[in-house]
């Protein structure tokens, strides 16, 4: 079983955009299908409550011919076009999906931030998680949503084993981020963001990345867009995460980021396991 996860930042733009950045956006995906995965996450969507055009569905399939897409989407009283998540499963796998709320406060169940499927033996669970924002000003909010985040994650792991992955907006460890001695009181590198998602993990998941590669450092998934050369300094944070059921860690085999070349913001994972 191949996974990939990319919070791609505005599906429409990395689709049909002339720009610059969606030409680079555009090879990542052809890195992507190049992986040939058997599912492909996507976070931070940003379509509307109706999903894809017809335009954005015919270029989405020139790159994953022999997929079906599974979406959920921003939706009143969210504001429009924001967050939302994405499954593109290979034809023939048949997954029961639901788009859960797990009673998250303000508009935050309405974002289209979860997308769970059920593959019979195992959950497959996708989240682009809340930023706190700005002067951290949605931080209590996003304290609340750690707590039941790991909750709703806990009680599937009662049932079945779980992986994971997503955009989860945290930095956990001062290994994760290059500068972690300016960060601390940053939007996701804060001390409660830092205990939410070891609160998740105490619940019995692990950080795949970490299983695998032990406390390597200079590795990261997110790179500032606002600074030009946070890429070419590799000044990055890694927030983007595989987890998986404690109970099923050592069937994971391959995790890492994918080259995503010059291309700014996050890259993608690549999760490989024999289940």
């Amino acid at each position: 079983m191949k996974i990939i996860s990319w919070n791609i930042d505005s599906l429409n733009a990395a689709l049909t955009s002339a720009s610059p950045r969606a030409e680079l956006s555009r090879r990542v995906l052809s890195t992507i299908a190049g992986e040939n995965p058997d599912i492909i996450a996507f976070q931070e969507t940003k379509l509307p409550e109706s999903g894809m055009k017809k335009k954005q569905q015919d270029a989405l399939t020139i790159f994953f011919p022999g997929y079906h897409v599974e979406w959920v989407s921003s939706r009143p009283p969210a504001r429009k076009g924001y967050a939302g998540t994405m499954f593109l499963i290979r034809e023939g796998m048949e997954a029961k999906l639901t788009a859960p709320k797990i009673e998250a406060p303000d508009t935050m169940d309405y974002e289209g931030r979860i997308l769970t499927a059920d593959f019979g033996d195992y959950y497959f669970v996708t989240v682009y998680t809340p930023n706190a924002g700005g002067e951290l000003l949605r931080l209590p909010e996003r304290q609340d949503w750690d707590r039941l985040f790991a909750d709703y994650l806990s009680a599937l792991d009662k049932e079945k084993p779980v992986i994971a992955c997503g955009d989860f907006n945290c930095a956990h460890e001062e290994i994760d981020l290059a500068h972690p001695e300016n960060n601390h009181f940053s939007a996701g590198f804060t001390d409660e963001e830092r205990e939410g998602f070891s609160n998740l993990l105490d619940k019995g998941f692990v950080d795949t990345f970490r299983f695998i590669h032990g406390d390597v450092t200079s590795v990261y998934s997110w790179w500032a867009q606002r600074i030009k050369t946070s890429k070419i300094n590799n000044s990055g944070w890694r927030i983007d995460y595989f987890l998986v059921s404690d109970r099923i860690k050592d069937k994971v085999k391959r995790s890492e980021m994918l080259d995503s070349g010059p291309r700014q913001d996050h890259a993608p994972l690549v999760l490989e396991a024999g289940i």
